[in-house]
């Protein structure tokens, strides 16, 4: 059962970053509703998203809230009700550091038509504070080299190599 419509609380969220949305948008935590607000259509303009359920996204929805260290942010768009921007952050407990925690960015997609509007940078933005908000001693994540850029003008810094193995039934794009 879900103990709340949001997947987390928006106090962890940065005023600064919210107010940078334009007018009849808001930023937000992903919310239980947000499969009907099209989310998933959202999220396929990033990667192959495979046949979602509305009870899958449920059931899924409700082990990350139930687990706390999940924080997506989405930006609707209040004039036609759809989810136009999305962002994830996920933050790892670690031994590492005196029990530190890591932030990963995972996710930046905006839909297709909505680009050019700041909408990736503000949820880059806006997660980089919900990570140093929940104590992350560092954030990190992965893109291809073409997006390297982009993640410099948010300020990160270009580090380290990754490296990947996928399963051998995984669907892939």
């Amino acid at each position: 059962m879900v103990m709340s419509n949001s997947l987390f609380s928006s106090s962890v969220l940065g005023t600064s970053v919210v107010s940078q949305v334009p007018e009849n948008h808001i930023l937000r935590p992903l919310e239980a509703t947000d499969y009907r607000k099209g989310f998933m259509d959202c999220l396929s303009n990033l990667t192959v998203t495979g046949q979602v359920s509305e009870q899958m996204f449920q059931e899924s929805f409700e082990e990350m809230q139930r687990t706390g260290c999940y924080f997506i942010i989405v930006v609707e768009d209040l004039s036609t009700g759809k989810i136009v921007a999305s962002g994830t952050l996920l933050v790892e407990q670690k031994f590492l550091r005196e029990c530190g925690r890591v932030g990963h960015i995972e996710d930046i997609v905006v839909a297709k038509g909505q680009q050019g509007k700041r909408f990736g940078k503000t949820i880059v933005k806006q997660l980089l504070e919900v990570a140093n908000a929940t104590g992350c001693y560092k954030t990190i994540l992965d893109c291809n080299e073409d997006n390297v850029a982009f993640y410099e003008k948010c300020g990160m810094e270009k580090k380290s190599v990754q490296m990947a193995l996928y399963a051998p039934n995984a669907v892939r794009k």
